[in-house]
């Protein structure tokens, strides 16, 4: 008869030992349970114990600080942490000095049951490396804050992603903190001593995206008087953040994957390649499936940028975090010289009743402006509700909605104006008339014979144009048609 596993369990709370090793026993394993650090490291040094559940703060030593100790001396054993200090530094300290898993209580006992069972069934692991100087920075520099379960998993996941290069997506709605999980991504990874160089695809002119990314030669286009180098080049060795994905023209899209297919690049106007020494972290507001779908986003490219997708919950999903967040933007406000407020426990209700449709970052311009202006010490449900009335505004429409609500030559106006700005040197006026008309002639008839599935009859007859007038912009703007649709 087989002896079944030896589970070892640490933890200060009888309770938690108590209903642990109920759970474990009746799944079949042995359980041995100490509240003693020092005498769960005397099992593990006489051999002892198949996995090891450790709590991270005991009355002797911090569990996590025992990590490294067992890993020296009994590199093959498991070991699962637990601990009610759900912050992203517990979880990435856990992962980094060799945890198998951890998780944050409260949990559920058929969660840890299959952590346990995934545990013994996996293969056996090789020596942990210990990160221990890299965590030393203060969790305030990346303010990933929240204890419910849609952040438990977030924190989780950078964990695990930090001894690995895989190209990471961020979905989430605006203000939700997309950059601060790829700021936490790189500061936590592999890459933490080189720059992150972070690129907003939506705040950049269509025409100089590809330069922006890829740099450019002296001569490479009128007013390039200077070798600039790229985004792709200043973070080398680093992260390359790509914000707003799914604002990123086609052309850019097809360089972009291709740089992620042949891990190289060449500069505009350039011959010889580079080679691309980045991990890719993108994040996007937008339904890129969806984009994907109208023919503005390249499948491939998203398949590409897609390998491990993180999706940041809006605020309204997680509003047993609005507290926590709520008086850290107060701390913060009071480290930036503003008045010490507190919140009054009915101000933290009022705080949940809102929907919040500009997530965290609405959320900290409240407590800020109340920091500021509140004339009491302690904010009332009465002021937040007041304030929240005085700032209320109509839900923000979906980026698609805005541009159709916004008027083309307002558009129009933005446009030329973000070109003069950034050809403010050597500007050529004679390519200004050309570059603009095709940036509005190419959307129009893309979107125009996408609408008809590339029939050209019918394109030309929305367009208002002679079919033969149509085919000579579509050769002359490189627009792609579907093949065999006349």
């Amino acid at each position: 008869m087989t002896t079944p596993p030896t589970i070892l369990i640490a933890d200060d709370d009888r309770s938690i030992r108590t209903v642990l090793a109920q759970a474990l026993s009746r799944a079949g394993y042995q359980v041995r349970t100490t509240s003693s650090a020092s005498l769960l490291w005397s099992w593990i040094e006489q051999g002892e114990g198949d996995l090891v559940i450790t709590d991270v703060l005991m009355p002797e030593e911090n569990g996590l600080d025992l990590l490294p100790r067992i890993k020296r001396i009994r590199p093959e054993l498991r070991i699962v942490v637990m601990s009610a200090q759900s912050t992203l530094l517990t979880a990435v300290q856990a992962t980094q000095r060799g945890a198998f898993e951890y998780l944050p209580k409260p949990f559920d006992l058929e969660e840890l049951l299959a952590v346990v069972g995934r545990a013994f069934a996996a293969r056996p692991q090789s020596p942990a490396q210990s990160n221990g100087e890299a965590l030393a920075a203060a969790e305030d520099g990346l303010p990933l804050i929240g204890k419910s379960p849609a952040m438990q998993e977030i924190y989780r996941t950078i964990a695990r992603l930090t001894t690995t290069d895989l190209t990471v997506m961020i979905h989430g709605e605006s203000g939700t903190g997309k950059e601060l999980v790829a700021r936490a991504l790189h500061a936590y990874g592999k890459r933490r001593n080189g720059p992150f160089v972070a690129i907003n695809m939506a705040a950049i002119p269509r025409e100089l995206i590809e330069s922006e990314l890829f740099g450019h030669e002296r001569g490479a286009f009128t007013g390039a008087t200077t070798r600039n180098p790229g985004r792709f080049e200043q973070a080398n060795g680093g992260t390359l953040f790509l914000d707003e994905i799914g604002d990123m023209p086609p052309e850019a899209q097809t360089r972009l994957l291709r740089v992620l297919q042949e891990g190289e690049f060449t500069t505009v106007g350039g011959r010889q390649p580079i080679r691309a020494n980045v991990r890719i972290i993108a994040a996007t507001h937008r339904d890129l499936r969806q984009l994907i779908r109208q023919g503005l986003f390249r499948e491939d490219l998203f398949y590409r940028l897609n390998v491990v997708p993180i999706r940041i919950p809006p605020l309204r999903e997680r509003r047993e975090d609005i507290p926590l967040l709520a008086r850290h933007f107060l701390e913060r406000a009071k480290a930036a010289d503003l008045p010490a407020k507190i919140l009054d426990p009915t101000a933290t209700e009022a705080l949940a009743e809102y929907r919040w449709p500009g997530n965290v970052r609405e959320l900290e311009n409240l407590m800020r402006r109340l920091a500021a202006l509140w004339p009491e010490e302690t904010i009332t449900a009465e002021a937040i509700r007041a304030e929240l009335q005085k700032a209320e505004v109509e839900p923000e429409p979906p980026a698609e909605a805005r541009e159709l609500q916004e008027p083309l030559a307002r558009a129009v106006e933005r446009h030329v104006r973000q070109f003069l700005a950034a050809h403010r040197d050597g500007l050529a006026p004679k390519d200004m008339h050309a570059k603009i008309i095709a940036e509005v002639e190419r959307p129009l008839i893309q979107l125009t014979l996408s609408a008809t599935r590339g029939n050209q009859i019918k394109a030309a007859a929305m367009l208002g144009l002679n079919r033969n007038t149509l085919r000579k912009k579509i050769r002359e703007l490189e627009i792609s048609v579907l093949r065999g649709v006349s």
